[in-house]
């Protein structure tokens, strides 16, 4: 930049009279000589970049360019515009570290809450072997799930640091104090349903004369909280970096939502008998319409992101769900009156339910390994905002 004041115009003046001279003065050997070497480098610019690998930055000589014009008046220049790519095709994005574990963890993490409002439905309508299955499959499932989520931290010993904190803006944080709320519950309420095998008399009876009462209110704080176990995961994989999770943040919580009813209807379908089995069949039609709907959503709505949901290994997992949630769902309404068909039925909404979750992981994992599912949508978006400054500026 020229310096301001009269310092500047002395500078620029004394600036245009060298340039001036500079043109009328025959060339050096060594100016000839670079002169010449630029021009092999202009020959040969193919060749350096193909052994340069891909650059960060191209140019394009047919892009129209963005339009400057030098300082003080001139000729005006047209630069040419940039076209992104990442380094030696190299990913943009850090991948998760995330094994198969936290895949793992999200399904558990659903069953244990469709499972509890399963036993929620059956303990309200007096249906005791619905509630039953459902009690001893949350707590099962929550346990588990606290040991793939304390597996995953860096120093599992120090899980219980994370209970020091409370941060409304930290879907980690959120989801910790959930399950400190929803394991405790959980397991009062499948406790509880030890009290039959408890004698009548002593210590142990007045026990067992507490244990139903207790695991009434538990049961019930269980099923308040699971709403947001189930949800909780969705808004945690969205709050990444990862395009194809942080895009679908609409979609995520729907999608499991509807996978925790499905799951915790497939337990019930499989445990209780036909008199018993009145809410797991429609938690399986409210979980399978949500499930499905979100499936679609995040595989149709987010354009070029959408793609790594419908090929390789997760578009594979997603159809395997579609299609078991499909099987499951038309044996719940076909199937009323047969015990082995409601049985299938609840394998299959089980295994819909692995299938999408494990399906959803590893389509953002996918997304975030590939540089183009990076740069493209950041590229539209300055485009667009582009497009619609450029109109209002001219």
């Amino acid at each position: 930049m020229t310096p301001p004041g009269p310092v500047g115009d002395r500078f620029r003046r004394f600036r245009e009279r060298l340039a001036a001279e500079g043109g009328d003065r025959p060339q050096s050997s060594d100016q000839r000589t670079d002169a010449a070497s630029g021009d092999s480098h202009a020959r040969d610019g193919n060749t350096a970049d193909s052994r340069r690998g891909d650059l960060s930055v191209r140019r394009s000589p047919e892009a129209p360019g963005r339009r400057g014009r030098r300082r003080g008046g001139g000729e005006e220049l047209r630069v040419p515009e940039a076209e992104f790519t990442s380094y030696y095709g190299r990913p943009v994005l850090k991948a998760p570290v995330w094994k198969w574990d936290i895949a793992a963890y999200l399904f558990t993490g659903g069953l244990a809450a469709g499972s509890s409002l399963l036993a929620a439905g059956g303990q309200l309508t007096r249906r005791p072997v619905l509630r039953r299955a459902g009690r001893v499959t949350a707590l099962g499932a929550v346990s588990v799930s606290a040991v793939f989520l304390v597996r995953d931290l860096g120093r599992p010993e120090r899980f219980h640091h994370m209970l020091r904190v409370a941060k409304l803006t930290s879907p980690m944080s959120v989801g910790t104090w959930i399950l400190t709320a929803f394991g405790p519950a959980a397991g009062v309420a499948a406790i509880a349903e030890t009290a039959g095998w408890l004698p009548r008399r002593g210590l142990l009876g007045l026990v067992g004369r507490a244990l139903p009462p207790a695991g009434h209110a538990a049961g019930l704080v269980a099923a308040v909280t699971a709403p947001a176990l189930a949800t909780y995961t969705g808004v945690l994989l969205a709050d990444t970096a990862v395009p194809s999770w942080h895009e679908a943040y609409p979609e995520l919580p729907v999608i499991f939502a509807g996978s925790a009813l499905a799951s915790g209807a497939g337990v019930g379908l499989l445990a209780a008998p036909l008199a018993q089995v009145g809410p797991a069949r429609r938690m399986a039609v409210a979980g399978a319409a949500l499930e499905l709907y979100g499936a679609h959503r995040v595989e149709t709505r987010l354009g070029l992101l959408s793609e790594p949901y419908r090929s390789g290994r997760p578009g594979w997992l997603l159809r395997a769900g579609r299609l078991l949630t499909a099987a499951g769902v038309a044996g719940v309404l076909l199937g009323r009156r047969s015990r082995a068909v409601g049985a299938l039925s609840g394998a299959a909404l089980l295994g819909a339910s692995v299938a999408t979750r494990f399906g959803i992981f590893y389509g953002g994992v996918a997304s975030a390994r590939d540089p183009r599912y990076t740069v493209v949508p950041q590229r539209e978006r300055v485009n667009a905002r582009r497009s619609t400054v450029d109109p209002a500026t001219d």
